[in-house]
């Protein structure tokens, strides 16, 4: 039976990015930590701020901010609109001291400055100051105020906004606080204390604010594919195939973290059954429903924000105002989040009355749905893992348990009492591999999972038929193993899923990481060591992505200010110097609004991990086998797992528990069955674990 799940609300997450970003600020300077997919290993790269007479700074690296949501957040005119309206309705005081947070490139900055001086304000003492505490944007936002003849009229602070002090840093407080730092559940860019802390130091009495409000709506849901999402325990179950990862009591001790997951919930539309009426979800406040339908796993849930007075919508779902539910126009940075109910779900039956109370802290709502006056209870039991929502629908799916099992199953027939290495963070393995030969020795790297890994195999041993003392978990990157780590054995099994805890929402080749992984243990490997996968084969197909592509179209005219100079930091498509294409991005491509394949799919390169990681290359011809719009093509790697090729893993746009790569060109090409033809190159580079692609295309007469 499928479960129950939550659809909710909207905001712009943490962008999909290969960067973790951990900053310091040091005088002039600030410096952010750049991951090496590769290898796990960081580096500080320094970004320097320019003095502010410097009418020339150097523009910030691309990569730093290509992978942001700024250029979908300023591609939403809707957005951009609503807000510029609330701007204008709030200044209307020519002495106003506009304070905003989280400034970006300065949008709602200038739509003050404007605002101010169209009521005087230039002649009356009216200020506008914008704080960003991120310094790569921040230069990048000068350069904006700077091409809108806009640098005197607004003061940049590359400070946190607790770092500001009245009288150091602003003249006065503020009478009017603007900011947008609101993602998809609403408060985890941290709204609340940001906007408390304001209140309590940087602002006047009795301030205007943008927005002022917002209200939560939850639409209860049935949806199988939700369930798969969380509820591993009963897909195992399902699976029937002797391994545990939640056996019997311990049915929660690997789930979903207990809150809202952004998801683009209408491409679930015809997977979705609604339960009952939206209703407003207010902090601590109870609702009851009458059910008229049997069963709901779960609820979506999205938001309105509104201006100061109580009818001054500012961002809404109604006609003609920012719809920020499902059935609106697409966006990436503002989503409806999904949260999960327990288990197989919660039976109803009509005219059932149910209450769903939600209630919020300082960064989070959370939900709890009381049936009969009997709260379902939440809690977690005993030391667990959390992981992504994709990733506990993989490890319930039938299908991959069954070519992973089959696959080990025939290695260990011709390796008796084998010393095996899980190279990657995979339970999966590590529980299978020694379940099925209790003469083996299985090495965890667990280099993400580490300590929690092994208090996790731990628990599970015994209902898996295993002996603890079997697994050693080493919990280090590869680059740190030695023979001593190994007892001077020599590995005959090299496996991996490949899985990396913490790279979920990185591109599909960063899991090369285990061709570095095999690469550094090389000279630990027994001649004939069995490695799984043994080889990656990056596939790609052509796409028409119309949403994706409005979402990440170069900017021009932006609510009457000029955005064209963030184009080529911000990684955007078209009207970039000479023709160059943006990123490749990564994106569950099934989410991406409205998409269609416009070619079979084609292999570009191969990865052969029975060799040590070198530089590879590889192009092909793409013809086309529908017409349309070609916007870009998706790439992703297909994991062969055995060298007869007779299983193969893939995790294109067809499986949607994977991100593909989006590779976007500089302009749409119009295509025709037999008359157009794309030629498309890659090259992967081991040092940097990226590969670039370049595309040409050419129609036949």
């Amino acid at each position: 039976m499928p479960s129950c799940c939550c659809l909710l609300g909207l905001g712009f997450p943490s962008p999909p990015s290969a960067l973790r970003i951990l900053r310091r600020r040091m005088a002039s300077r600030a410096f952010q930590l750049r991951l090496n997919p590769l290898t796990g290993d960081s580096e500080w790269l320094v970004v320097e701020e320019e003095e502010e007479e410097d009418h020339h700074p150097t523009p910030p690296p691309k990569q730093l901010l290509a992978t942001t949501s700024y250029l979908d957040m300023l591609n939403d005119s809707a957005r951009n609109r609503a807000y510029r309206r609330a701007i204008e309705a709030a200044v209307t005081d020519p002495s106003s001291r506009v304070l905003d947070i989280g400034a970006g490139t300065g949008l709602l900055s200038m739509m003050a400055a404007r605002a101010l001086a169209a009521v005087g304000g230039e002649t009356r003492g009216g200020s506008v100051s914008a704080c960003e505490s991120y310094l790569p944007m921040g230069k990048l936002m000068r350069r904006v105020l700077r091409a809108n003849g806009m640098e005197n009229r607004v003061k940049v602070f590359h400070k946190r906004s607790d770092e500001l002090k009245v009288r150091d840093d602003l003249d006065s407080p503020a009478d009017i606080l603007v900011s947008e730092i609101l993602d998809s559940e609403l408060l985890g860019e941290g709204l609340i204390p940001t906007l408390q802390q304001a209140y309590d130091m940087l602002l006047a009495k009795n301030p205007k604010i943008v927005p002022y409000r917002a209200t939560t709506y939850g639409q209860l849901v049935e949806s199988t594919f939700l369930w798969k999402l969380h509820d591993l325990h009963n897909n195992e179950a399902n699976a029937a195939d002797g391994v545990w990862l939640t056996p019997g009591e311990m049915e929660r001790i690997v789930s979903v973290k207990p809150q809202q997951h952004a998801m683009q919930c209408d491409a679930l539309e015809d997977e979705i059954r609604l339960i009952v009426i939206v209703r407003p979800i207010s902090r601590y406040e109870q609702h009851e429903m009458d059910m008229f339908m049997l069963l709901f796993h779960g609820g979506y849930f999205n938001w309105i924000l509104l201006g100061q007075s109580s009818t001054q919508l500012l961002l809404d779902g109604r006609d003609n105002q920012v719809v920020r539910g499902r059935n609106a126009d697409w966006c990436d940075h503002w989503k409806q989040c999904v949260w999960f109910m327990q288990g197989k779900g919660i039976p109803a039956t009509e005219d059932q009355v149910l209450s769903l109370r939600a209630r919020h802290n300082q960064t989070s709502i959370s939900y709890q749905l009381n049936i009969n006056d009997e709260a379902c209870d939440r809690s977690s039991k005993g030391d667990h893992l959390t992981l992504l929502p994709e990733r506990i629908a993989l490890y319930g799916d039938k299908d991959w348990r069954s070519a992973l099992i089959n696959t080990i199953k025939n290695a260990l027939t011709v390796k008796s009492s084998p010393t095996c290495v899980v190279a990657d963070d995979s339970m999966f393995l590590a529980l299978l591999i020694s379940s099925m030969s209790p003469t083996s020795k299985v090495i965890a790297m667990y280099p993400g999972l580490r300590d929690k890994g092994a208090a996790y195999l731990r628990s599970v041993a015994d209902a898996n038929n295993f002996s603890i003392d079997q697994i050693q978990v080493i919990g280090k990157r590869a680059s740190s193993i030695t023979a001593d780590d190994l007892k001077h054995k020599k590995v005959n099994l090299l496996v991996g899923e490949p899985f990396y805890l913490g790279s979920e929402g990185m591109l599909p080749w960063q899991n090369l990481r285990f061709w570095s992984v095999r690469t550094l243990l090389d000279s630990m490997l027994s001649e004939d060591a069995f490695i799984m996968p043994c080889k990656g084969i990056l596939k790609l197909c052509a796409m028409s992505l119309p949403d994706l592509w409005r979402s990440r179209s170069s900017l021009k005219d932006v609510e009457g200010f000029d955005h064209s100079v963030v184009n080529e930091t911000l990684g955007a498509c078209g009207c970039l110097p000479g023709d160059q294409q943006g990123p490749c991005l990564p994106y569950y491509v099934w989410q991406c609004g409205y998409t269609k394949k416009l070619s079979k799919v084609y292999s570009l390169m191969d990865f052969n991990f029975s060799e040590p990681i070198h530089s590879c290359f590889g192009k092909t011809k793409i013809e086309f086998s529908h017409d349309g719009t070609c916007h870009g093509f998706a790439v992703w790697i297909d994991w062969v797992l055995d060298e007869r090729k007779s299983v193969v893993l893939t995790t294109g746009p067809d499986n949607r528990y994977w991100k593909q790569g989006v590779q976007l060109f500089s302009k749409p090409v119009e295509v025709n069955p037999g008359k157009s033809v794309m030629h498309v190159e890659a090259s992967f580079d081991p040092s940097t674990g990226e590969i670039t692609f370049s595309s040409s295309s050419t129609t036949c007469s």
